[in-house]
């Protein structure tokens, strides 16, 4: 029987395991932490995303998970709202095979899924790799060994399985801090079912009101310095830059205060590089290209990685390399487009001037209206068909 060792237990890591699991590989996941991590940002799965999660049954059980559409109430510094972004042009953006989900929630299911697939080695890290034409052998932090056919880095955008094996240099550290947690209760000022969201100069703070244990806070900035703020923790930085805000944005801090774990805090960075694997190890998900929470596609990338390295492998059955070679050619454009974006989506969270902020609402203002919303959807509509990537 094959095997693979498949380092990181985030999303990337739990669909490679399923995907080659199924596949009849024999799969050892092993992760750096104690346990089980989540984060309560939402994921949008759409495009090859949604299509890879078909692909490995998890439509079923994220179904039941789904957080649906929303309204967006763009609002000012002190909460009083300039607008509101109707739900149908999301829905245009996205598509009919779209699926808005709890990161979190995308990653429990994937555990569930795999679980009795695949042994996990959790608080283990990967001491030495080596490999030879036939195998990859790894030598883990409580001193035993693992041969295996296949080695897959899915340990994210700080991944040192990426460092251990093609050296440092690849991530490009970019000026901005972002922050995501969960809310276990909706905030006061914040409709139901919307997200009220404030956009000024250099930073976005976004409240999303979606129910019980559906609530989540999402905040970013541009930082001339973000390992300073890294290093002051994410309740003094985020009330540094946003005590200020009102609409909810107080009420959120103050259950950051209380829950300072369950933030998702860190500097925004994306990995470039030349390639992705090297004889029978590749790099997946945020380790090989990180495309940013700018992007939107994260979550869907590295599912559909993960869908398409086993399709891959299905292919060239016993070459390794080839397939590894294939599949990167395959997916690298789409990788490099959303990367793109995503640098200039950046404008986008944190506007240069409040000339570009105006210049924003302008343009969403514009959207919003009847008529040009209807020209809005069938443009979106016209780019899905002629983009085979958003096709079914």
């Amino acid at each position: 029987m094959k095997r693979a060792v498949v380092v990181g237990a985030g999303i990337a890591g739990l669909a490679t395991a399923l995907r080659l699991g199924r596949d009849g590989w024999r799969t050892v996941v092993v992760e750096r932490a104690a346990g089980r991590r989540s984060s309560g940002y939402l994921v949008n799965l759409l495009g090859p995303g949604y299509d890879a999660a078909e692909h490995l049954g998890l439509l079923p059980a994220l179904s039941a998970r789904q957080l649906g559409l929303f309204t967006t109430v763009l609002v000012r510094a002190d909460g009083r709202p300039k607008f509101t972004v109707p739900s149908a042009i999301a829905e245009a953006a996205l598509g009919e095979r779209t699926m808005s989900v709890f990161r979190g929630d995308l990653e429990t299911e994937l555990y569930e899924a795999v679980r009795d697939r695949t042994e996990f080695r959790f608080g283990t890290t990967v001491a030495s790799i080596e490999q030879n034409a036939d195998r990859v052998r790894l030598v883990l932090s409580d001193g035993t060994t693992e041969d295996a056919d296949l080695l897959v880095g899915a340990d994210g955008v700080h991944s040192a399985t990426r460092t251990a094996v093609f050296g440092g240099g690849f991530r490009v550290d970019l000026p901005y801090v972002v922050a995501a947690f969960p809310l276990a209760h909706p905030v006061a000022g914040v409709p139901e079912s919307s997200a009220t969201t404030f956009i000024g100069p250099g930073r976005t703070a976004a409240i999303v009101n979606l129910g019980s244990q559906r609530s989540s806070a999402f905040f970013t900035y541009r930082c001339a310095d973000p390992s300073a703020d890294l290093g002051r923790g994410p309740v003094a930085a985020l009330t540094a830059m946003f005590g200020d805000l009102g609409a909810g944005v107080p009420d959120a801090l103050r259950h950051l205060e209380k829950h300072p774990s369950d933030a998702y805090f860190d500097a925004v960075s994306q990995v470039v590089m030349p390639r992705w694997s090297t004889g029978r190890i590749v790099l997946l998900g945020d380790s090989a290209w990180c495309v940013t929470l700018f992007a939107g596609h994260g979550a869907a990338l590295a599912l559909a990685g993960a869908d398409q390295l086993g399709a891959a492998l299905q292919r060239h059955d016993g070459n390794v390399p080839a397939a590894l070679t294939e599949w990167e050619a395959g997916l690298r454009p789409e990788v490099l487009k959303r990367q793109s974006l995503a640098r200039r989506g950046m404008r986008q969270y944190a506007p240069p001037s409040r000339f570009h902020v105006w210049m924003s609402d302008v343009t969403i203002r514009a959207v919003t209206l009847p008529g040009i919303r209807g020209l809005v959807r069938r443009g979106i509509e016209r780019t899905a068909r002629r983009d085979p990537a958003r096709k079914r």
